[in-house]
């Protein structure tokens, strides 16, 4: 029987609490009148475990008792006039949490099952303050897209769980692009429990009822529909994907495999493929360039300006090993070992989620580089960061975060991903102006080193044959990372997607970068690719571009249950790579990973 406890940990003297201070100087930094917080870490567990068992949890897991005292399912204080509670949303990832459900599984002996839970959350504590101020201080510490923040005044703070993300029966949805749907459709949505593509093929009576009605699409109606949905698709694109399954050829094969109409897995795949952080449409376009008198046409910037200065250099340059075929560039460094270097922007993330768009952007690069070739160890990180003014004291457009949140979070970010993985950070710079302040720019970049030679192979060539495995090593899928390649691609607004947002996981990362370097020092990869952008579907999708592969979705390791199977597919995350391996090979992979693991 699975029963629920909170715990609470807090200092013994909350004066001590570094934390709290570094806190309170910042928000008085930005006028914020607050003389006093104290800061208590709240555990939140639904399990089969009684009461002695959870106190060894809370007294030799999660308190340092020299510092630290704690509290269980009573509350920690009663001395107080407001309480500001912050968690994290449901189905976005809480490293804490995973980190403290590994303890309790070492600590109990069994592993927690998918029904038992663990949960963290952070409770400031305040006396002799205004309801206003408190909530100002709320809008310092808490981004809405991640987190749920609540006030509660003294006397009124339940110390409850706050819950797991809703289970939906998984399934795939047939969809009809000709048509889209008229009215409220959030209302309709939120009332039914339905799905867009759910409520689009309910008879007129049932739609009519929800105060919907079915239409036929126009080029406004597919632009809303794609915007509302974070498909970053125009409406030709999204003809041209309609159109494609229409053709009888197309149609006689799908019925063979009881298909028809293209399904939401495909859209979201096709979307994700043709994003233009996925293909470059822009910069692979080409462009007429001129005065009004003259003009010329330029044969994409990036294969002009960009790949042609490099195409340039390769005669002239005999290290170039590998260019623009890769995660990451790979360059000869001496005679036994090559060199990767990768850099990019976590621009959109970033503005959206400061610290978390940092992070997953330094640990993403690191990613790269570990599935450069057969995969090079991570080395350096560098970054450069283009931000407003963090003492800008001007009005904010809807829902842009200060700039000063986001210095201090892009900052933390790149050093927390960093030093979690224990990769030094060793050239970086800033640059302010006004001009960034709804989209800053953050450029991380890492260095890698591996050998030029690995199990007899060259190591920046990869090979992938018909009958090999495809292994997704890392981190479980969550909702967190869906739709990055497309919301990437888009115009930043406030309705932009929460779920785009994605917690990085370091550590994971760092172990699992350990067992995969291992494995291909032991010459168990054939090929290796991040799931970056478009998580399964663009790393699988790589891979057996010239071959083919089946994706056994349901076998994914999930973070929780009720995942679309879209979701599944789409979901990305620095902390899982996709490796193909031979089937003489796989079990010995296999093992070696579980023993990492």
């Amino acid at each position: 029987m699975l029963s629920e406890y909170r715990i609470e940990v807090g200092y013994i003297s909350p004066k001590n609490d570094p934390f709290a201070k570094k806190i309170l100087k910042q928000v008085k930094g930005f006028g914020i009148q607050i003389k006093d917080v104290e800061i208590i870490k709240a555990f939140m567990i639904r399990a089969n475990l009684g009461m002695y068992q959870i106190n060894k949890i809370a007294n030799y897991i999660f308190t340092d008792p020299i510092i630290q005292k704690n509290s269980i399912n009573t509350p920690f204080t009663k001395n107080y006039d407001f309480v500001l509670e912050k968690n994290f949303r449901p189905g976005i990832t809480d490293n804490e949490a995973r980190t403290a459900r590994e303890q309790i599984s070492l600590m109990i002996g069994r592993n927690l099952k998918e029904d038992e839970s663990v949960q963290t959350g952070l409770v400031f504590i305040f006396k002799n303050v205004k309801e206003k101020t408190v909530q100002e201080f709320a809008s310092f510490v808490s981004n809405p897209l991640i987190h749920r923040t609540v006030i509660y005044s003294k006397g009124k703070w339940p110390w409850i769980p706050v819950g797991r993300p809703a289970f939906v029966e998984p399934k795939v949805e047939s969809i009809d692009l000709d048509f889209v749907l008229d009215g409220n459709i959030d209302k309709a949505v939120a009332e039914s429990g339905k799905s867009y593509w759910e409520l689009l093929i309910l008879d007129p009576a049932q739609q009519k009822k929800l105060g919907l009605k079915k239409i036929k699409a126009t080029d406004d109606t597919l632009k809303q529909l794609s915007k509302k949905m974070t498909l970053a698709m125009t409406p030709d694109e999204l003809r041209i994907f309609s159109d494609y399954f229409k053709s009888a050829n197309i149609q006689k094969k799908r019925l063979e495999i009881g298909l028809s109409n293209p399904t939401d897995v495909e859209l979201e795949a096709f979307a994700q493929t043709q994003s233009e952080h996925c293909k470059h449409k822009i910069f692979n376009a080409d462009i007429s360039v001129g005065n009004g008198k003259k003009s010329k046409i330029v044969k994409g910037l990036f294969k002009t300006y960009i790949k042609g200065a490099t195409d340039a250099l390769i005669p002239k340059r005999k290290d170039l090993v590998s260019l623009f075929t890769d995660n990451a560039g790979i360059i000869s460094f001496d005679a036994n070992n090559n060199i990767c270097f990768k850099a990019e922007t976590h621009n959109a993330p970033s503005a959206l989620d400061p610290f978390g768009g940092a992070e997953t952007g330094i640990v993403g690069v690191n990613r790269d580089v570990l599935g450069a070739g057969l995969g090079a160890k991570p080395i350096a990180n560098t970054d450069v960061f283009c931000l407003a003014d963090p003492f800008y004291d001007g009005k904010l457009p809807p829902k842009v975060l200060h700039p000063f949140m986001i210095f201090e979070g892009v900052r933390s970010g790149v050093e927390s991903g960093g030093n979690k993985s224990g990769i030094p950070t060793v050239n970086g710079s800033y640059f302010f102006n006004e001009r960034f302040l709804g989209r800053p720019l953050v450029f991380c970049g890492t260095i890698g080193i591996m050998p030029k030679k690995i199990a007899g192979r060259d190591s920046f060539k990869k090979d992938v044959n018909p009958g090999d495995f495809i292994v997704m090593v890392g981190g479980r899928i969550g909702k967190d990372g869906i739709h990055g390649a497309t919301f990437s691609s888009a115009e930043l607004n406030e309705d932009s997607p929460s779920a785009a947002v994605q917690i990085g996981d370091p550590i994971t990362q760092k172990k699992m970068g350990d067992a995969l370097l291992e494995a291909r020092d032991l010459g168990f990869i054939q090929s290796i690719t991040d799931n970056g952008a478009g998580g399964l579907s663009s790393s699988i999708g790589e891979m057996a571009k010239d071959c083919g592969c089946e994706i056994e979705l349901s076998k994914a390791p999930l973070k929780y249950p009720g995942l679309m199977p879209w979701e599944i597919l789409l979901s990305e995350a620095q902390e899982r790579m996709s490796v193909a391996v031979t089937p003489e090979n796989l079990n010995k992979f296999m093992d070696l990973m579980k023993i990492e693991r």
